[in-house]
């Protein structure tokens, strides 16, 4: 993929997430110096190479699994969360030495409040919370009986996948699964990190669609990780 594709990819990307509509070669000629013609053209190209598909003729695209893993690991820009998004995170801060799991359960409430997503969080791998499950039927995705079968079934599992990202974790970064690398199911997405050193350390992640504010979320939990210099 030259670089003019992937600025238009990228771009094609953070505009579904924003819209939760297929994107069209008008909705990027402000972003670029190209025609029309030209953005069609590149936009036909990506959807050969698997990155976009056309729900119907008269449409725009919309990026695919694949083009969702390529932004996360090429093109994703981590964006600091808001200054009222740190406030309230270091409000909660000084719960961690008193009690760490009401901590870390109320950092969950309030992350899942901002990023409009559900939260959940390992205190090992057997012991698992979770909150924000209403969040997600606020979203289009879920306006569909196949993606509410989908949620259903990772919310049945949900200890045997807590387990899978813990053996898949690394203290070092936040990571994301999507797809079918995802233990919660191929038709979700997942941003998690270590909140703390240590072998037996709490993780905390982002379970949504793939239409994810990767960014964003991305971004919250480095700032989580920087209140534990992990």
């Amino acid at each position: 993929m030259n670089e003019r594709q992937q600025n238009l990819l990228a771009e094609v990307v953070r505009s579904y997430v924003r819209e939760a509509e297929p994107v069209g070669s008008k909705a990027l000629e402000g972003a670029f110096d190209l025609s029309s013609a030209t953005i069609r053209n590149e936009m036909a190209e990506l959807e050969n190479q698997g990155y976009l598909w056309q729900p119907h003729t008269s449409a725009g695209r919309v990026p695919t699994t694949k083009a969702f893993q390529f932004y996360v690991d090429n093109l994703v820009s981590a964006r600091e969360p808001r200054a009222v998004e740190q406030k309230a995170i270091d409000n909660l801060w000084r719960q961690w030495q008193s009690n760490q799991q009401r901590f870390l359960r109320s950092l969950a409430k309030t992350l899942a409040q901002y990023a409009g997503e559900v939260v959940v969080v390992g205190f090992g791998p057997y012991e698992v919370y979770y909150t924000g499950f209403s969040n997600l039927f606020q979203q289009p995705e879920f306006s569909t009986a196949d993606m509410v079968q989908a949620i259903g079934k990772a919310v049945d599992h949900l200890d045997e996948a807590m387990i899978k990202l813990y053996e898949q974790s690394s203290t070092e970064s936040v990571q994301v699964r999507l797809g079918q690398a995802n233990p919660f199911g191929q038709d979700c997405a997942v941003v998690f990190t270590r909140c703390e050193p240590g072998e037996h350390s709490s993780l905390m992640g982002f379970l949504g669609p793939l239409r994810m504010d990767y960014d964003a979320n991305i971004g919250r939990l480095n700032y989580v990780r920087s209140l534990f210099q992990v």
